[in-house]
């Protein structure tokens, strides 16, 4: 059966697909291209056996070089969980970039894995990367070892409402052919802000940081991430990782 995708891809990325019609149709790529974040969940706890299966794939993803450094920490303990979510909210020295890079790699590969296996099994997640800005509160909570790091947290369980589809950028400027190209960047850029504003506007009192920077009549998402990123997080980390061992050299 052919398939164009078109709905699909007019959900996530708001243009057309552009793609050629004989494309198998896999309901899995619908799926991922359709996926949301979920951050309500109804009062429905996860079965034990599915969330050991969905643990299970989320370690079978690629592993850099298999060294397989990632971990996940399930957090049950209620006191634990309360207090992770006031924040918000053999032995060789693995302490040098390349030790740090490949666990974060491993672990945002097992993140992703999981999200999708999770959703696949028809249950809603949500990454919380805000936990790196605490990490030596979360290092405490959780008892980490030197030499371990936070990467993310993660919510689970079944959506209690339907979450929305986050636009992406489009291919265009994603996606590079040969060497990297950015000479067309503001103006596909700025046509995503007016399809992504046309789809769910920003409301005035979410525009970030009007003291400094005012208000303005159109608030893109190009305008949001700049002011954003002014403000940057996880200042606290590289003292964390310092502390824990890694000289990162």
């Amino acid at each position: 059966m052919s398939a164009t995708y078109e709905a699909e891809w007019r959900a996530r990325f708001g243009e057309e697909a552009g793609l050629a019609p004989d494309l198998p149709d896999v309901a899995w790529l619908r799926q991922v291209l359709m996926r949301r974040t979920h951050r309500r969940y109804a009062d429905r706890p996860v079965p034990e056996p599915l969330l050991r299966l969905l643990l299970a794939t989320a370690f079978s993803a690629s592993s850099k070089s298999d060294f397989q450094q990632a971990s996940v920490i399930r957090v049950e303990d209620r006191l634990r969980r309360d207090r992770l979510a006031a924040l918000r909210g053999h032995r060789q020295d693995n302490g040098k970039l390349e030790g740090f890079f490949n666990a974060a790699i491993d672990a945002a590969l097992a993140l992703q894995t999981f999200i999708l296996a999770a959703e696949t099994a028809g249950l809603g997640c949500c990454p919380i990367s805000a936990i790196r800005n605490h990490a030596d509160a979360v290092a405490e909570i959780l008892d980490l070892p030197e030499k371990v790091f936070p990467v993310a947290g993660l919510s689970v369980g079944y959506p209690a409402v339907a979450g929305h589809i986050s636009m992406r950028l489009p291919l265009e400027v994603t996606v590079h052919t040969d060497c990297y190209d950015d000479q067309r960047l503001e103006e596909a850029v700025d046509a995503y802000d007016r399809r992504r504003d046309a789809r769910y506007s920003l409301p005035r009192d979410q525009q970030r940081s009007p003291q400094a920077f005012g208000y303005v009549l159109f608030y893109g998402w190009s305008e949001d991430k700049a002011r954003q990123a002014t403000q940057p997080e996880g200042q606290s980390f590289p003292s964390y990782l310092r502390a824990r061992g890694f000289t990162l050299g």
